[in-house]
């Protein structure tokens, strides 16, 4: 029988603190010597699909597949579904919203960035762009450490007005109430992190809008087309990543039309100790990822576990 999860379930069976921990051992683990493929297709309407394969942990007795379409103007703006595979016989453990994955699996793993890259004492956190990535990105970020203040920016005002409300503060340390500001220039100057989610396909920071010392995690340049930082602030920055080549190839740095050689490195080498984040206080710091199938099965294989015991979900005999 397959277990068929859906957006409510799903929420049900996710724990900030869990994934956070099954993020941060998939980056730690020594991935299987199979290259992850990332295909993408445009659509001939507005919108694109693609297919994230194949999702691999080291330890984990499962694979998974991404089937995602993407329709910028849609609400929810990504649609598809996550199989869950057994890696011994390819049985279709279970099926889930993929949407609902994506959103964990990206923002969490951001979360974990930031908070190794962001100068310790950085507790005042900018948002641009208020959708799920970004909630989730504060939501394990404030599992990490102190937030006392924050700002967003959003095209629309309504969405920055209401981030995180209700729900999100009791995730933080402190009371946190979303301060507006009409201009992503302004959350950089005010915030010492900065949270970037957006369908951007031109800069929202260059070098000389953002001060010495801030960290910025952009995730929304991650499909050819898609801009959010400027070429200027990249070379200047110490950009981590999470695979060199698809960074370079679909992601921030091939975006803005820099190569390979402007990654600093990857959270592997940066969770592993391979790699020293920052090196002054003085340092700009970016992560910019482009989401692993891998990080796909991290969260996948928690949901399903937890469901399992919960007994939570829809059995589906496929074969039958």
């Amino acid at each position: 029988m397959t277990l068929l999860l859906n957006r409510s379930d799903l929420a049900w069976v996710l724990d900030v603190e869990v994934c956070l921990d099954a993020l941060r051992r998939g980056f730690a683990a020594n991935q299987p010597a199979i290259s992850p493929q990332r295909v993408r297709t445009n659509l001939p309407g507005p919108g694109t699909a693609t297919t994230l394969i194949p999702g691999l942990v080291d330890g984990v007795p499962a694979y998974t597949v991404k089937v995602n379409a993407k329709f910028p103007a849609a609400k929810p703006a990504l649609r598809g579904v996550v199989c869950l595979h057994d890696l011994g016989s390819g049985e279709l453990l279970a099926v889930l919203d993929s949407a609902t994955v994506t959103a964990w699996r990206t923002g969490l793993a951001a979360a974990l960035g930031t908070d190794l890259l962001a100068r310790p004492d950085a507790d005042q956190v900018g948002v641009i762009g208020a959708g799920a990535q970004a909630s989730l990105v504060v939501r394990g970020l404030a599992r990490l450490r102190t937030i006392r203040r924050l700002v967003v920016c959003d095209l629309d005002g309504e969405r920055a007005r209401t981030f995180g409300a209700p729900g999100l503060p009791a995730d933080l340390h402190a009371e946190v109430r979303a301060e507006v500001r009409a201009e992503p220039a302004a959350v950089a100057a005010e915030c010492g992190i900065v949270v970037l989610a957006t369908w951007s396909r031109t800069p929202l920071l260059s070098r000389s809008e953002v001060p010495a010392g801030r960290h910025l995690t952009s995730l929304g340049a991650d499909e050819p087309g898609k801009v959010e930082l400027a070429a200027d602030l990249l070379r200047s920055s110490r950009v981590i990543v999470d695979d060199v080549h698809l960074a370079a190839a679909a992601g921030a740095l091939g975006n803005a039309g820099l190569g390979p050689e402007h990654a600093t490195g990857t959270m592997a080498d940066l969770i592993a100790g391979r790699l020293a984040g920052r090196v002054s206080p003085h340092d700009i710091t970016v992560y910019a990822p482009v989401g692993l199938p891998w990080q796909d099965l991290a969260v996948s294989w928690v949901a399903y576990q937890r469901a399992r015991e919960l007994d939570i979900g829809t059995p589906y005999d496929w074969l039958g």
